[in-house]
């Protein structure tokens, strides 16, 4: 098997902002080819796989500026400096949806854009629900739903449901119902 490395020679910061910082790496190949590589760095985030009494999978819709469209979402947040995945998903979860859980189970982590980004997504399944109020962040607007499985792949055939995080856990919930 091949073993691939880039060697950086050099890094300029581009920006720095509140939850990613973007920079451009100048690096080196094996075979001393240099090439640019724009590179997004980001903190983590988690995501949250809940579904209810009701076996309904608790989303989140929102307005996403980057796709200029609302679409519905797993509930998921960024890590802050210093938290632990598995503490960000129980406050995410809380602040997004009003449920909260005393159960929740890691199911994998993935890298989101791996070509350009760092961002890495923990996501957990959430059990035994208790329903409360949302704690939304200042000038987060979110709107919860509950879908069945069977509305989800519906909503993604719409165009409705149209991120990766949120597609990973339907299909997750689809192979453990066999």
């Amino acid at each position: 098997m091949t073993t691939f490395f880039e060697k950086t020679i050099k890094s300029e910061p581009i920006y720095k902002g509140k939850i990613i910082d973007v920079s451009i790496a100048t690096i080196e190949h094996e075979n001393g080819d240099q090439a640019k590589r724009e590179l997004v760095k980001h903190p983590g985030a988690v995501a949250i796989i809940a579904v209810t009494d009701e076996n309904k999978l608790v989303l989140v819709e929102q307005y996403r500026k980057a796709l200029e469209k609302p679409i519905i979402e797993i509930p998921a947040g960024k890590i802050e400096v210093g938290e632990e995945p598995i503490k960000t998903a129980y406050r995410e979860l809380k602040e997004e949806t009003g449920y909260s859980t005393s159960s929740l189970t890691e199911i994998a982590s993935f890298y989101t854009s791996p070509g350009f980004a760092d961002e890495l997504v923990y996501l957990y399944e959430a059990s035994s629900l208790e329903v409360g109020e949302q704690q939304l962040d200042e000038g987060e607007y979110v709107h919860v739903v509950t879908k069945s499985l069977a509305e989800c792949e519906e909503l993604i055939r719409e165009q409705r449901i149209h991120d990766a995080k949120t597609m990973y856990a339907i299909q997750y919930l689809k192979l453990k119902e066999k």
